[in-house]
């Protein structure tokens, strides 16, 4: 017993050794508390311009201006314009103290400017602190940012949170390369299709700054292309930034860069980056060791320097609009920068927006488009479908796809895989009685009901409840039809009718990037659709009417450019590519996807909007908010009658 007791005191003693050496490890390694900003009280001033202006970061319009602050010595040497600061803002003018204004709350800013005095009389409040000597705003760039938010009557700190990326302290104490030389001047390659190719490469290379709006022939070559007009602008020595809709699109242009001028002569700015590796990059930018930046929206901000072209793909995409205040367009911005920089413009696409359109019209912009022989060779067959053929067609009343489809997606698969675009997601996304077509809506908030899958119960589409007794209160009948078909259901119809044929799906759940070039069949909601190798043999765009049916001013637009993008990624014609859309065929969308005529679409839809005064031949301005405040605004805004 004593020997065990002698064991475990031991063992004890042993143990406490071990826990007070964790301790002190702990201690040792835990971070110094974050000293409190200084109040600079009786603070020795700057004896140069001891004057800070400074953009308090708040987003309130009646702030929206800047702030005097006085300059202590002791941060004479940090206290440079661009930097970030940090200052107490809210005190009154009853809370000075030795001819110092103090208190308030603290809050974060630029410093703007060093001035010798100040436009105020008052007691100047001190700055508390300079978070970085880092220059992060330049006056370009805070140019820019005065501009849209002029442009959108919004504040000016709000667009500066969205141009400046947060700070990572880790990032800035990592020096940036040194920049490189600029690059040779690329060669014309398939720009040589379009008519004015090789002159607008070439004025960017000497220098030039042409602005162009480009509707691309279809097919993957479009990232190369955009790739050479970068090249182009390095080699002439000055800096190009590029804005996709997405991170797929980016890192194709990535990759088509990365081939034309190998690696670290471009910056790549998206938020699958991670905060550390995209303000790493935006540094990188901003030093000047690189002059090319491709990115996604938040993108076109990006401190380019010596700007000599500016690029914009598929401006109809959403997600080229941002969707924090004042949610200003990338297209609009980048129109903004090649006015201030006077730098060259390039719009891009498959297709062609009204604004887009208007650019040319107005003289602004050239076009660059490609002959009529150059789109026959490129453009697959396309061929419609439309309600007179469906009455007709036994198959189509039976099943959800025409004859005419069916055999497509047959002749497709013996050649490669087939693309099947559907417009909306889910399995059935909208149901209705099926004895007279009224619509299914749940009993709680009116919210439409949804079918998760075969034998599934229902569920409401806005508020998630499951509805397990439906009945129709219009007739009273108990059983439902689908109304319209998601993706997934599509995706189960086509696996039945193909078994022996893989089938895969991308949509908002899971966007896939490429499929094999070999036969499978790939259902995609808009905008998801991936790249196949070698292109798809065939295309079948259904259910036209659900994108051509919304309330809204740009539907026809909007299903034009989904169908020509959809389109693109098959086979030329003269490799047996074809595509079948499923919408009424005297429809003037329909009519210019047959024609493959999104130029002639969007011109003609200029001329009526104009007609009606529509955007964007004239500016419109919404306000939302609760009754009472849009009636007082109202009531002060003095509008004209």
């Amino acid at each position: 017993m004593s020997s065990e007791n002698e064991n475990g005191e031991g063992g004890a003693e042993g143990a406490s050794s071990e826990q007070l050496a964790l301790i002190r490890e702990s201690v040792r390694q835990a971070k110094v508390p974050r000293a409190k900003p200084r109040t600079w009280r009786g603070a020795e001033l700057a004896k140069e311009l001891p004057v800070a202006r400074v953009l308090v970061d708040k987003g309130v319009l009646h702030l929206d201006r800047y702030f005097d602050y006085a300059v202590p010595a002791d941060l004479d040497a940090d206290a440079q314009p661009g930097v970030r600061v940090r200052v107490r803002f809210g005190a009154g003018r009853h809370r000075v103290r030795e001819g110092r204004r103090e208190g308030g709350g603290l809050i974060d800013g630029f410093l703007v400017a060093r001035l010798a005095e100040s436009d105020y009389s008052g007691p100047l409040a001190a700055l508390a602190q300079v978070v970085s000597p880092e220059r992060v705003l330049s006056e370009e760039l805070l140019g820019l940012a005065r501009a849209v938010a002029d442009r959108y009557a919004g504040g000016l700190a709000d667009v500066l949170q969205l141009a400046v990326p947060p700070r990572s302290a880790r990032a800035e104490q990592r020096p940036s390369p040194q920049p490189l030389a600029p690059p040779d001047r690329p060669e014309v390659a398939s720009w040589g299709r379009y008519e004015r190719g090789a002159a607008f490469l070439e004025s960017l290379a000497s220098g030039g700054a042409p602005r162009a709006v480009w509707n691309a022939l279809p097919g993957p070559d479009w990232s190369e292309e955009l790739a050479r007009a970068v090249v182009a602008t390095l080699a002439s020595g000055r800096g190009a930034l590029v804005v996709l809709p997405d991170g797929r699109a980016v890192a194709r242009v990535d990759a088509a860069l990365t081939l034309l001028m190998g690696k670290g002569r471009h910056a790549v700015l998206t938020a699958d980056a991670g905060p550390e590796k995209r303000y790493r990059e935006w540094l990188s930018v901003r030093r000047g060791s690189v002059r090319a930046v491709v990115g996604t929206r938040a993108a076109m901000f990006a401190p380019v320097q010596d700007l000599g072209l500016v690029a914009l793909w598929d401006d109809g995409d959403d997600s080229h609009s941002e969707l924090h205040a004042p949610q200003p367009h990338a297209r609009d911005v980048l129109l903004l920068r090649a006015a201030q920089d006077k730098c060259g413009f390039l719009l891009g696409s498959w297709s062609c927006t009204v604004e887009a359109a208007q650019l040319v019209e107005s003289g602004w912009a050239r076009p660059l488009i490609a002959g009529r022989d150059q789109v026959r060779a490129a453009a697959p067959l396309v061929r419609t479908v439309g309600d007179a053929d469906l009455a007709r067609d036994e198959a189509a009343r039976a099943a959800r796809l025409p004859t005419l489809a069916w055999q497509a997606v047959r002749e497709g698969l013996r050649q490669g895989p087939v693309l099947v675009q559907v417009p909306r997601r889910g399995y059935v996304p909208r149901m209705a009685c099926a004895n007279c077509r009224a619509p299914a809506r749940c009993r709680h908030c009116s919210g439409p009901l949804e079918a998760q899958g075969s034998g599934a119960d229902l569920r409401c589409g806005w508020c998630g409840r499951e509805e397990g007794a439906w009945h129709c209160p219009e007739c009273g009948a108990f059983r439902l039809r689908a109304q319209v078909v998601g993706a997934r259901r599509t995706a189960e119809e086509l696996g039945r009718a193909f078994p022996a044929v893989p089938v895969r799906t991308s949509g908002r759940e899971h966007v896939l990037d490429t499929v094999p070039g070999t036969p499978s069949l790939v259902v995609s909601t808009p905008g998801a659709e991936p790249v196949a190798e070698g292109g798809y043999a065939a295309a079948l765009l259904l259910d036209g009417w659900a994108m051509l049916g919304r309330p809204d001013l740009r539907a026809g637009e909007d299903a034009l450019r989904r169908w020509i993008a959809a389109a693109s990624l098959v086979r030329p014609q003269s490799a047996g590519g074809t595509v079948v859309v499923v919408a009424e065929p005297t429809l003037r969308p329909v009519q210019a996807l047959v024609r493959w005529d999104p130029v002639g679409h969007a011109v003609r839809e200029l001329g009526e909007r104009a007609e009606l005064g529509f955007p964007p031949v004239s500016r419109m301005a919404s306000v939302a908010g609760p009754g009472e405040a849009v009636t007082e605004f109202l009531r002060t805004a003095e509008l004209p009658p």
